[in-house]
């Protein structure tokens, strides 16, 4: 796990910014803090910065040349399956001169070019320069783990793992408005877009030729669609494939050179992935958080139970709400574009802690996505199935639109979600996506700016992206429709986002055994009814390890974090957003928001009563800081 940024100079031009590459290596230390180095000649340079994972010695460090010096690579990953490939190779007279995943893939590539990346398993970003062709190649995993963006002019191409990187080679700073309204809905910005006009995130499962000039696109892998999703599995036969599929998965993730554990957090995805390790590595250490003052939210108990039955080395990190907010100013430093999911800062924190312990942890982030774990399926599920009961929900909903609402209390959060039931009801199956993965509406998010700053062709430009995104969903699909977009959509822009960002600030590297590509082209082979019933989501991830752990795990309610963002807006940041962000004079400054919108919004914060409006002042809060950071320093 590691750090990549690198430039290909297309003119003399360009030649004058490939002396950036070790000044962007040194914006990307927190993700290889152990050592670091550039290549140069001719027209490209490379960077890299390291985390030691596998064969901590210096003869895996980078950028790597193979032995006859042509090729050299910049690698950010993990390979699990390198062994493999190795025996492979050494058979065909290839001479090792490190036992690094590393040196294999980049022998992988001068023996199969392109095609290398369809036999890696794992998560990766990486560059290799042919010096004898001068060609550069940029590929990136299957699903997007791993990050990688690209900016490209008339005299060069810039690629680096973070946007912080790609800026300190001095590109213009130009924001692309489409993605700051997508932004403002969403609180991320959608692949393969950024918060800059000219960069964008290399697409998962994607790779880049470069050739002096010319660039190709390809894309080499994408998640299977199948048609009706008829499989070949009864039930009974597909719950064992789905425990093959993830016993292979998690028992090829335990391959490490250094200390490692799993996160637990006391639901059935993490525990799934421990009860697997368990069985492989006897001293597997397991690390859960909890919140001291938000009981709603803390799930310890259920870790507890699970830690104890697999006898791991359990470590609780209990949080109060002033513990999160400590970290808040070097979270908020850290984004590089804006990014408003306020879980981040709990994922920060548990990886700052957890680093402490281990540097390779697993996690059970992306069963949701595959097998309908979110609140939200179960709604589309019963929204596309309406029983009298659900279709009287969207006849009567309006009467509890003045009923208090929030996420922070289990009365305040169910009338959220009926008022969010009952306006989806109305609406066809793309909209009520739309609505239900946006965290304010469209209306909402467009008024904050000014009518002269949000002009129309990036308006157009949003409704184009959206379009795009929304293609998968028609109106005679089943709830599959819903996951592969939300894998295209939130699990790339966000979840996995948040992960890499938060853990990789940590010098943690996380790895992912749900987004194993076997289990995910898996799982995308099972029809609805496998997934999701009126009574129960992740049907058969449930009841294919029922047996394997506690009873209390199941058929309880699915809380996600919320964290203490009103409490803040009313105490500690009140003065932070009167006073600094959301100041008056600072933003008629910037000629970007309308300021009587602001003012309404920080009058409401203020209120008794002010509606759930916490995740559209996050995300002022959010660009805001982000703002100041990048245009006024």
């Amino acid at each position: 796990m590691c750090g990549i940024a690198g430039i290909y100079s297309f003119t003399e031009q360009g030649n004058s910014f490939l002396d950036y590459t070790p000044k962007a290596i040194e914006s990307l230390k927190h993700r290889g803090p152990d050592s670091s180095g550039v290549f140069n000649e001719d027209s490209i340079s490379l960077g890299h910065t390291r985390l030691s994972i596998i064969d901590t010695s210096e003869a895996a460090n980078q950028p790597f040349l193979d032995i006859s010096g042509r090729y050299v690579i910049v690698y950010n990953g993990e390979f699990y399956n390198y062994k493999k490939y190795r025996e492979e190779l050494i058979t065909q007279g290839v001479k090792f001169k490190s036992n690094s995943d590393t040196e294999v893939l980049l022998h992988l590539y001068i023996r199969y070019g392109a095609a290398c990346v369809e036999k890696v398993n794992g998560f990766f970003a990486f560059a290799i320069y042919d010096k004898q062709e001068k060609t550069l190649f940029i590929a990136r995993d299957r699903m997007g783990i791993k990050p990688l963006l690209y900016y490209k002019d008339d005299d060069k191409l810039i690629f680096a793992s973070e946007m912080k990187a790609i800026l300190a080679y001095g590109i213009e700073k130009k924001i692309d408005k489409a993605s700051l309204l997508s932004y403002f809905q969403l609180n991320y910005i959608p692949e393969p877009y950024s918060i800059f006009l000219g960069v964008r995130k290399i697409p998962a499962g994607g790779y880049l030729l470069i050739n002096k000039n010319k660039i190709e696109h390809r894309q080499y892998y994408q998640v299977p669609k199948y048609k009706n999703h008829k499989t070949s599995y009864s039930y009974e036969n597909a719950k064992g494939e789905l425990r093959n599929h993830l016993d292979e998965s998690v028992k090829s993730r335990l391959v490490s050179d250094v200390p490692l554990g799993t996160f637990l957090s006391g639901g059935i995805d993490s525990s799934v992935i421990t009860s697997i390790a368990s069985r492989y590595k006897s001293d597997l250490q397991t690390f859960s958080i909890g919140y001291k003052d938000e009981p709603l939210f803390d799930e310890t108990q259920y870790a507890n139970l699970v830690a104890k039955k697999y006898n791991t080395n359990h470590t609780v990190f209990s949080l109060s709400n002033t513990d999160l907010y400590e970290d808040l100013d070097n979270i908020l430093n850290y984004l590089d574009e804006p990014f408003a999911d306020s879980s981040a800062i709990a994922v920060y924190i548990l990886s700052k802690k957890v680093k402490e312990k281990v540097t390779v942890i697993l996690s059970g982030d992306g069963a949701d996505e595959l097998f309908s774990g979110y609140n939200k399926h179960k709604a589309e599920y019963l929204a596309r199935n309406a029983n009298f009961l659900e279709r009287s929900v969207g006849w009567s909903y309006p009467i509890f639109k003045n009923f208090p609402q929030s996420r922070n209390s289990r009365l305040g959060n169910f009338i959220r979600q009926l008022n969010r039931f009952g306006e989806g009801l109305n609406k066809g199956n793309k909209s009520r996506y739309w609505d239900w993965a946006s965290f304010t509406t469209y209306f909402s998010a467009k008024k904050v700016f000014k009518e002269e700053f949000l002009e129309s062709s990036s308006v157009e430009r949003y409704k184009k992206r959206k379009d795009i995104i929304l293609k998968g969903i028609s109106d005679n699909g089943d709830l599959n429709d819903v996951l592969y977009t939300d894998v295209d959509l939130v699990l790339k822009g966000d979840m996995l986002r948040k992960v890499d960002s938060m853990s990789m600030a940590n010098s943690l590297e996380v790895r992912t055994p749900f987004l194993d590509h076997n289990v995910v082209d898996f799982s995308f082979s099972l029809p609805e009814e496998y997934k999701i019933t009126r009574s129960m989501k992740k049907k058969i991830l449930q009841e294919t390890y029922r047996n394997d752990l506690p009873l209390e795990l199941f058929n309880r309610p699915k809380h996600g974090f919320e964290v203490p963002l009103l409490k803040w807006f009313q105490t500690d940041l009140k003065s932070t957003i009167e006073d600094n962000l959301l100041a008056d004079e600072f933003v008629e400054s910037q000629g970007i928001f309308e300021l009587t919108e602001i003012q309404k919004l920080k009058k409401r914060l203020q209120s008794s009563n002010p509606g759930d409006i916490t995740s559209l002042v996050w995300a002022l809060i959010v660009f805001q800081s982000w703002w100041k950071k990048y245009y006024l320093n």
